[in-house]
Parts: structure tokens; C-alpha cells; sequence
């Protein structure tokens, strides 16, 4: 897809070769216009954080331990990852999915959920929460957030919002972390832009393909048709 004069890459050139770039959602527009595409990675380097699969449940997608057994520490790693809401669908690393899905039904805004969020109490990483939505209500649009500590301390957070109208053929994708590192180093600047897939198979693989083999767990993709609501959805777990 080529934007400005620039030839945008595929998602998988924005990935190859980083060993952890964490969680990250991924969202865009097909490129005949007539999809929109949704996607949400997660990856692991500890045993707790490696122990988990999606699942689909009613209302959306879920992170579950792979093997109760061996769960040590639930808080950060269990979770709605995916709802659907009155006018659309809710993406995020965390469980301010239900804080977004709640203040939806009270009538309040995306910004208005995520400003009573933080990035997550895990020092000294202070990974960032990043969140999507995704909104059908009279055509399609969606926002971004990414919210994240404004120093190596973890004093305060920083919140940023991006919303974006469709454009055929443009993604954004967001992701936790730079890259790998200890402590690992927040995702910085805008939505990365890429270039969509009218197929989500061909999506999906080239996702999957392009995340670190070691760390990669699970990945869901949805492409929804705009005009009609009607969807298809994908699910890769490393573990099952």
C-alpha cells in the first residue's frame, strides 16, 4: 500500500525479527474497503505468563490458564481480552476491557474509562495498557490508547489517545514493549502503521509467522464485515 509516497509493509515487517514486542492489538481496514480487521497477540518469557490459551466464550475472547496447575500469579495474566459492546467491540491487554465495557453502559466514553486506568503495577517494567475500540455504529471507525509511566520510577501515568477513520489498506498496530530488554522498554510514539490483507487467513499467518517463536502464545484475529456485521474469527494458541 503505498500513502504519501511512502509503500507501507505488512504487519510482518513490522514484527520479524523482535524477540518481544509483549501484547499488541492490531487494527485496520481491508483493502477493498469492506472489512475491518482486528487482531490481538499475546507473548511470554515466564513460566506464568506462557501458561495460557484463548478462549471463546460468550461476549468475547478470554485469556485461561493453559494448566491451572501451574498458575502462580492470575492478576495480570487472566482476563476479558475481547467484548463486544453496545456499538462494537472492545480489545485490550487487561481487565480495563470490563472498565471501558462498563462505562460504555453508562452512557460515558472510551477516554472517560481509560482515565481512571493506569499502566500495570509490575515494577519495574510498568508495562503500558493498551486498548482499542473498534465502533459500527453509523459506518466504521475506532480509536487506540496506550497508557504508560512517565518515568523509569513509575511516579505518574501518561495517557494517549488516537482515533482514526477507515482507510482502505491502513492498520495500526500498537504493542507493549520496544522490544526485549530487563527492564523491558515501554512500546514509544504512535500506532505503527502497516499494510492490511483482504484475507484473513493469509493475515493471520503472516501475524503468527512473524512473532518470536520462543515467546509467541496466542493470537485471535476478526475481520467484520462493515455493511452487514457478519464476521469471521481465528484463533492460533501455541499450547493446544
Amino acid at each position: 500500500m503505498n500513502t504519501s509516497g511512502k509503500t507501507l509493509p505488512g504487519i510482518d515487517g513490522l514484527l520479524a525479527g523482535n524477540r518481544y514486542p509483549g501484547r499488541g492489538i492490531a487494527v485496520g481496514t481491508s483493502p477493498n474497503g469492506k472489512k475491518a480487521v482486528a487482531a490481538y497477540f499475546i507473548m511470554g518469557r515466564s513460566a506464568n505468563s506462557r501458561n495460557r490459551v484463548f478462549a471463546s466464550r460468550e461476549g468475547g475472547i478470554f485469556t485461561e490458564p493453559f494448566d491451572p496447575s501451574l498458575v502462580q500469579d492470575p492478576s495480570l495474566i487472566i482476563y476479558a481480552a475481547v467484548r463486544k459492546c453496545r456499538s462494537g467491540l472492545i480489545v485490550t491487554n487487561g481487565d480495563q476491557t470490563d472498565t471501558i465495557f462498563s462505562a460504555l453502559e453508562e452512557g460515558k466514553g472510551f477516554d472517560d474509562a481509560l482515565s481512571t486506568r493506569e499502566f500495570e503495577p509490575d515494577a519495574p517494567n510498568f508495562t503500558p495498557r493498551i486498548s482499542a475500540i473498534l465502533d459500527f455504529e453509523g459506518g466504521f471507525s475506532y480509536e487506540m490508547s496506550i497508557l504508560k509511566s512517565v518515568d523509569a520510577e513509575g511516579s505518574a501515568s501518561a495517557r494517549y489517545f488516537f482515533r482514526y477513520p477507515p482507510k482502505a489498506g491502513l492498520g495500526h498496530l500498537i504493542h507493549t514493549y520496544v522490544g526485549d530488554g530487563n527492564p523491558l522498554p515501554s512500546f514509544e510514539g504512535e500506532p505503527r502503521r502497516f499494510a492490511t490483507s483482504n484475507s484473513i487467513d493469509d493475515f493471520t499467518d503472516s501475524l503468527w509467522n512473524a512473532l518470536d517463536p520462543e515467546n509467541r502464545i496466542s493470537l485471535w484475529v476478526r475481520y467484520t464485515d462493515i455493511a452487514t456485521g457478519d464476521y469471521k474469527e481465528k484463533t492460533v494458541n501455541k499450547y493446544v
